[in-house]
C-alpha cells in the first residue's frame, strides 16, 4: 500500500501525539479543518495518515511526528490484522539482512531504514516486535516478563539445553542465558519467524520451527535439561481423536477437555532423566475432575514436584487464575519423592519461593513451612478422591506465623497496602453527566448486540464442573463449588454475569473458561464489535437498586430487559470500560488486603496475648 493511502484510527493518532483518545475526539469537534474520515465505520473512523500528519504539524500539536510512529503506521497499513505478522516478520528479517522485500511497502521500508540508522537495527527490530505483541496481546497471550523470569529460576541454574514447544514470540526461550542449545516450535509461521528474530536480538543461537507440536513434533528424539512452556489453554482441537495411542501419554490419555495435560506430557517426553519442565497452567487444571487420574500418576511416580499459585489477573491477555507446575523426569532406579512443594506467590515473594524450591530440590523430604504460604505437602495427602493440587487448599491451614516471623509478615502487609495506594482509580468531573442518551438492554438484544441467557436454558454443555454462584459474584471469589454439569450454561470469556439482591447489583466480566452459570444469575453475552464488556458491567453496577430487578418467591433477581445503559460509540465505551476495569481490580485488591490484614491482626493479637511478642520500647 502506498504511503498516501495509509490510514490511522483515533487511537493511533492519540499514540502518535502522546495524548488520550478523548483529546482526539475534542479536536474533531473543535476544529473544522480536522481531516475527514476516509474509511472505517461511524464508530471507528479511519483517517488519512498523510493528512493527519500535516494537520498535527500545522496546528502545532507536535513539532514532528515521531519516526517510530510513522514507521509503525506504515507497517500496520501494509496488511490486515490476519497478515500483519507476516509483514512484521519480513521487516525484522530485512533488518537482519535476510530475505527479499515482498510485503513491506517501499515507503515503510525507507522509513524503517531511517529508524535503523538512527537507533540501530537491533533496536528497530525490538520495537516492531514489542508493538506487534501489544497490538495482538489478546491473541498471543504472551507470558509476562516477571512470570517468565520466575519460571526460568525454577528451571534451575545448570540448564544447558532448553525447549519451548509453544514458544509464541520466544519470550521464555530468551529468559535463560548461558544456554548452549535452544529449541522452539510455534504453530503460526509468522509468529515463529518473529521468535527467531527475538533470539537473534538476544544474542542466542537457537532454532524455531513451525508446526503443531502435539500433532507434528518438529523435535522428535530431542531431549533437553529444561522445558519452559506457556501452552494454549482450553484448546478442544488439540488432536484428541488422532493421538489416542500416542506413546507420549505415559501418565494417561488426556481427556478431550484437558489439552493442558497433553502439553504437560509432551514436555515430559522431551526431558532428559532428571530434567525439569516448568509449565504455566490455568488454575482449573489443578482440580478438574476429568484430569485426576493423570494428576495421580504424576504424583505417584514423582513427576509433579511443585505447584505455585500466582496472583489473580497477573497473566497478560487473560484473567484466568494461573499456576506454575514444576515437573521432573524421574531417574530410573532413583528415589521417588514423598512430598510436593506448594506455594501461593506474590511478585515480591518470587525470590523467597525460588530459594525454597532450591532447598526442596536438594532435600525433598525437608519440611518447607513458614510465613510465606509455602509448604511441603506429603503426596499421601493429595492422592485422595479428588487429587486436587491447588496450592491454596494445602497452604491455607499452615500454622499461624511465629513471633520470629512477625517482621516479615508485617513487611509483606505494608507492601500490599503501598501497592493498593497506586491502584486508586482516577476520574475528572464531567459537565455533561446528565446528557448521556440511553438504551434499554431489550433493544440491544433485539438488534443482536447482546444475548441474554439464564442457567439451565440454553447452550447445555458437559465440559466444566465449576459453577459460578451469586455468592461468588458478591464476595469476589473464584467458585469452589462442584456439581454435575447437566443442563448448565457454559460461560465464555467476555460474558457479563449479573446477580441482584436487596439494594445492590453484582456484575462480573468473566475472563476465564470452564465455569458454568449457577442459579439466580443472568448472563449477558455482548457482541465484542458493538458492546464493550467492562462498559456494560460498570454501568449495570451503577444502576439504581430498583432498576432492572424483580422478585420471585421473595428472592431478588435481575430483569435485564428493564435495565438501561448509555448509548455511545464503541471507542467511547472502551474508554469508560477501561476505567471500570481498574475499579474492579481495585475492589479485588481491597478484599485481598482486608483478608490479609485481618489474618495478620488476629495472629499478632494472639502472639501478644500469649507473650510470644512484646510491645516496642516506649
Amino acid at each position: 500500500m502506498a504511503g498516501d493511502e495509509a490510514t490511522v484510527t483515533a487511537a493511533d493518532i492519540a499514540r502518535m501525539v502522546g495524548v488520550g483518545r478523548a483529546a482526539v475526539s475534542n479536536w474533531r469537534r473543535r476544529y473544522e479543518d480536522f481531516p475527514p474520515p476516509v474509511g472505517g465505520t461511524a464508530t471507528s473512523p479511519a483517517f488519512s495518515l498523510k493528512a493527519v500528519e500535516e494537520w498535527l504539524l500545522h496546528q502545532g500539536k507536535v513539532e514532528e511526528v515521531p519516526l517510530r510512529e510513522r514507521v509503525w503506521q506504515q507497517i500496520r497499513n501494509a496488511a490486515d490484522d490476519l497478515r500483519l505478522g507476516e509483514v512484521v516478520a519480513e521487516a525484522t528479517e530485512l533488518l537482519r539482512g535476510h530475505g527479499k522485500r515482498r510485503l513491506v511497502p517501499p515507503s515503510a521500508w525507507g522509513l524503517l531504514r531511517d529508524l535503523a540508522e538512527e537507533q540501530g537495527s537491533a533496536e528497530a527490530g525490538a520495537f516492531l516486535l514489542d508493538r506487534y505483541a501489544e497490538v495482538h496481546s489478546r491473541r498471543l497471550f504472551e507470558t509476562p516478563a516477571e512470570i517468565a523470569h520466575f519460571m526460568a529460576r525454577l528451571a534451575g541454574p545448570d540448564v544447558r539445553s532448553v525447549l519451548d514447544p509453544a514458544c509464541g514470540l520466544g519470550v521464555l526461550l530468551t529468559t535463560i542465558r548461558e544456554v548452549e542449545q535452544v529449541y522452539g516450535q510455534e504453530a503460526d509461521d509468522s509468529v515463529a519467524r518473529l521468535a527467531r528474530t527475538r533470539l537473534v536480538l538476544a544474542g542466542i543461537e537457537g532454532s524455531v520451527r513451525t508446526g503443531d507440536s502435539l500433532r507434528h513434533d518438529s523435535w522428535p528424539g530431542v531431549t533437553v535439561d529444561a522445558v519452559l512452556c506457556h501452552p494454549p489453554f482450553n484448546d478442544r482441537n488439540w488432536g484428541y481423536d488422532e493421538l489416542v495411542s500416542d506413546p507420549r501419554w505415559e501418565y494417561g490419555m488426556p481427556p478431550k477437555a484437558e489439552s493442558e495435560l497433553a502439553w504437560v506430557q509432551h514436555a515430559m517426553s522431551h526431558l532428559k532423566p532428571g530434567g525439569t519442565a516448568v509449565m504455566l497452567m490455568p488454575a482449573i487444571a489443578a482440580g478438574r475432575r476429568s484430569g485426576r487420574r493423570i494428576r495421580s500418576n504424576l504424583l505417584r511416580q514423582g513427576a509433579l514436584q511443585a505447584v505455585v499459585g500466582l496472583p489473580p489477573r497477573m497473566g497478560a491477555g487473560t484473567g484466568l487464575p494461573l499456576h506454575i507446575w514444576v515437573l521432573r523426569r524421574p531417574i530410573e532406579g532413583g528415589p521417588i519423592p514423598s512430598h510436593v512443594l506448594m506455594a501461593e506467590a506474590e511478585p515480591e515473594s518470587f525470590d523467597e519461593i525460588a530459594e525454597r524450591w532450591r532447598e526442596f530440590r536438594v532435600d525433598p523430604e525437608r519440611a518447607a513451612q513458614g510465613p510465606g504460604a509455602v509448604r511441603s505437602v506429603p503426596i499421601i495427602e493429595l492422592v485422595d478422591e479428588n487429587v486436587d493440587v491447588t496450592p491454596a487448599g494445602h497452604v491455607s491451614h499452615v500454622g499461624q506465623p511465629s513471633a520470629h516471623d512477625f517482621p516479615a509478615v508485617r513487611e509483606q502487609l505494608l507492601h500490599r497496602v503501598e501497592r493498593l495506594s497506586t491502584m486508586i482509580p482516577q476520574a475528572v468531573p464531567s459537565a455533561a453527566a446528565a446528557a448521556m442518551p440511553s438504551v434499554h438492554l431489550s433493544e440491544l438484544e433485539r438488534v443482536g448486540a447482546i444475548r441474554v441467557l439464564n442457567a439451565g436454558r440454553f447452550e447445555i454443555s458437559g465440559a466444566g464442573d465449576l459453577v459460578l454462584t451469586d455468592h461468588d459474584l458478591f464476595s469476589g471469589t473464584t467458585p469452589p463449588h462442584r456439581t454435575h454439569p447437566e443442563g448448565r450454561v457454559l460461560i465464555e470469556p467476555g460474558d457479563v454475569v449479573v446477580a441482584a439482591r436487596s439494594g445492590e447489583f453484582a456484575a462480573r466480566v468473566v475472563t476465564e473458561r470452564g465455569m458454568l452459570l449457577g442459579p439466580r444469575l443472568t448472563l449477558l453475552r455482548p457482541d465484542a464489535q458493538r458492546i464493550d464488556s467492562y462498559f456494560l458491567a460498570g454501568f449495570l453496577r451503577a444502576l439504581p437498586a430498583t432498576m432492572g430487578t424483580g422478585t420471585h418467591s421473595g428472592v431478588s433477581r435481575f430483569e435485564p430487559r428493564r435495565a438501561v445503559v448509555p448509548r455511545m460509540p464503541l471507542e467511547e465505551q472502551r474508554r469508560y470500560g477501561e476505567s471500570f476495569r481498574r475499579i474492579f481490580e481495585f475492589e479485588d485488591e481491597l478484599r485481598n488486603v482486608s483478608n490479609a490484614g485481618q489474618a495478620a491482626a488476629a495472629s499478632f493479637l494472639k502472639a501478644l496475648g500469649k507473650g510470644d511478642l512484646t510491645p516496642p520500647p516506649a
